[in-house]
């Protein structure tokens, strides 16, 4: 009995200790919500409330293939009615427009804390998406090792590393690596998108047998970057691939 008081009062100590830390990090490094980026109330662990009721999440009717919001009920966007895609199906969280200075800030802004924000939303949203899946392992898209420098991280990997502790699926970041920088593509046509990824990425040479794969990534907009990598994925390894991303557009 006395050991067994012992141990709870080392726990209550570091306990104590470990609350104190937390307390000093937060005075010289406040929280600040991922979306507005003030600075926290101590009652609100992730988000503040006024941002909290602007979020716009994805909500049924949704494209079946890419995920995308649709303002009437159909099985696919006009998209992906028209398009074949390499990737089976994916879901996305946010509409675009309701967190895309977040993810300014997160990619630009060195706002790598945002990470677990996004990667929670994801899990608590799309939870039994992940289960039906139930995926070998969580592939973020990699980015090249250039944009890597300047950035100091992969803003996909930040959320994926998060998104592996919450759901307990292994992450592997070193499997698909981006062999060649590509010009930005939010300012290219869909074919443009298609040409500028080709041979972009490629695959370690490994010994690991894949059956199911899931990619994460922060934003969808056509889906170049995904299908490019579920391709050479799909011929590597004949697995299916699946993707969860942050945001999305809306549909038609």
């Amino acid at each position: 009995m006395k050991k067994e008081n012992g141990n709870n009062g080392k726990r209550g100590v570091l306990f104590a200790v470990k609350r104190a830390g937390d307390l000093i990090t937060d005075l010289l490094f406040p929280r600040r919500c991922p979306v507005c980026d003030d600075v926290l109330p101590a009652d609100r662990k992730y988000v503040c409330r006024d941002c909290a009721k602007k979020l716009v999440y994805i909500r049924e009717p949704f494209c079946a293939k890419c995920g995308r919001a649709l303002s009437k009920p159909a099985e696919y966007c006009r998209d992906c009615a028209n398009r074949r895609h390499a990737f089976q199906k994916g879901e996305a969280v946010f509409d675009y427009g309701s967190i895309s200075e977040s993810l300014f800030r997160f990619k630009n802004k060195g706002r790598a804390e945002y990470a677990r924000f996004y990667a929670k939303a994801i899990y608590e949203t799309r939870k039994d998406f992940i289960r039906a899946i139930s995926p070998d392992v969580l592939i973020p898209v990699p980015i090249h090792e250039s944009r890597l420098r300047k950035r100091g991280y992969n803003q996909a990997e930040e959320i994926a590393k998060i998104l592996g502790e919450l759901s307990g699926i292994p992450v592997e970041t070193g499997l698909v690596r981006r062999t060649r920088k590509t010009a930005p593509l939010k300012s290219l046509t869909l074919k443009e998108r298609q040409n500028n990824l080709k041979n972009a990425f490629n695959i370690r040479e490994n010994d690991v047998k894949l059956k199911t794969v899931m990619l994460i990534d922060d934003i969808y907009t056509t889906g170049s970057t995904l299908d490019e990598i579920s391709r050479i994925l799909k011929e590597r390894f004949s697995c299916e691939v699946f993707f969860l991303t942050v945001t999305i557009g809306r549909g038609v």
